[in-house]
């Protein structure tokens, strides 16, 4: 679905099975962000074709990182001309202990081919200029895409609407998830997509949001 000039969100919706938000950036920057788990990514690309958006537009997969839910569709790019990215952080923790998400799920890890080792900082992608922010405590290679020029910020599962991504998972820590949190709530930010549930819209409930969560979330993280 169309959300605004060149950004597009195909939230996902359905509370009995898991999957993640994907997130699209066209004109000419052609960014997909998490596909999601792969058996899904046919379903959404089904979504972007709805919006005029074929498979072979897509230039970058940006992957905020490696659970299975944001970043097992990867690997349905590797046949594909689009550029895959992680954060090497989460790279490594892939080829680690990260692997044991898949393994609690009964899955395999994904042999994806990594095309952009992410690094902190500013990354060119088309012809826009966006920033790439370490952001760990959900994962410890988690990452956030900021695009000043639209003020907008993917947050993976770092922040939601009123909630946080989990801690428990491998890798997982509480105290680094709220140093990240704080760090993302001093961006200039009109609009947050997250991973799951809904997107928030509007500097002033952006800014809500990241009070609310630190008032009333941080305590028990």
């Amino acid at each position: 679905m169309r959300f605004s000039d060149d950004i597009y969100v195909y939230e996902w919706t359905d509370s009995f099975e898991n999957n993640c938000n994907s997130f699209y950036i066209g004109g000419h920057v052609n960014v997909l962000v998490d596909p999601g788990l792969k058996g899904y990514v046919p379903n959404l690309l089904e979504s972007m074709e709805q919006d005029g958006i074929e498979k072979s537009a897509i230039k970058y997969v940006i992957n905020t990182h490696s659970h299975p839910d944001h970043f097992e569709g990867s690997i349905l790019f590797n046949d594909s001309d689009a550029k895959v990215g992680l954060h090497e952080t989460e790279m490594e923790f892939l080829n680690g202990a990260g692997s044991s998400l898949y393994n609690l799920f009964g899955m395999n890890p994904p042999s994806i081919r990594i095309d952009l080792l992410l690094k902190e900082g500013k990354i060119s992608l088309g012809d826009e200029t966006f920033e790439i922010l370490l952001i760990p405590g959900h994962s410890p290679g988690s990452i956030g895409l900021y695009w000043p020029a639209r003020k907008a910020l993917f947050s993976g599962d770092v922040i939601f609407y009123q909630n946080v991504g989990r801690t428990d998972f491998a890798g997982g820590s509480g105290s680094y998830l709220k140093q990240s949190i704080v760090t993302l709530s001093k961006l200039d930010v009109d609009t947050l997509f997250p991973g799951h549930m809904n997107v928030i819209d509007g500097a002033g409930e952006v800014k809500k949001n990241f009070q609310m969560v630190q008032k009333h979330v941080f305590p028990y993280i």
